[in-house]
């Protein structure tokens, strides 16, 4: 399978697409999010901890690391 992303407001992309629907072999997905979620190249459970760590970016529950005191910053002196 070939993915081929095209700039549909471009005129000759539009005759682009009309022609490639017409071929038997081709199948226009035209949502990328669903087709993304759909053909995702990572885990399961990988996605589930990024989606975590989401939740606890937006809830505040972070902590900052200052570079200069890493362990410091951990409270690890």
């Amino acid at each position: 399978m070939t993915t081929f992303t095209v700039n549909e407001d471009d005129k000759m992309a539009k005759a682009f697409i009309e022609f490639i629907k017409t071929l038997s072999f081709v199948e226009i997905k035209e949502d990328y999010a669903a087709f993304a979620e759909e053909k995702s190249p990572y885990g399961k459970e990988f996605e589930d901890k990024i989606k975590r760590a989401e939740e606890d970016i937006k809830l505040g529950r972070t902590k900052t690391i200052d570079p200069n005191d890493v362990w410091g910053s951990l409270g690890l002196k």
